[in-house]
């Protein structure tokens, strides 16, 4: 089960087993909106609130920061967490 406005593993990893040259046009673009939402989203997301298999599916993809936007931006701030 993923987190809300995330993509489950199960989705992503049958994107990633299903060969390019099989994937139409179609699936190529959803393929990379929904990785890029995915993406933005991890990204927004603090650490704390993800799911165990979220933080799984973080570190398994290169959305491995441990910190997320908001709180580099409170850090930058000086605002702590």
């Amino acid at each position: 089960m993923s987190d809300l406005g995330r993509e489950s593993l199960t989705d992503k990893a049958s994107a990633a087993i299903k060969p390019d040259s099989e994937k139409s046009t179609t699936e190529h673009v959803g393929d990379k909106m929904k990785g890029t939402s995915d993406s933005v989203a991890s990204s927004l997301q603090p650490q704390s609130e993800k799911s165990t298999s979220q933080k799984v599916g973080d570190s398994m993809s290169s959305n491995t920061t441990n910190d997320s936007l908001l709180d580099q931006a409170k850090d930058a701030l000086g605002l702590g967490r």
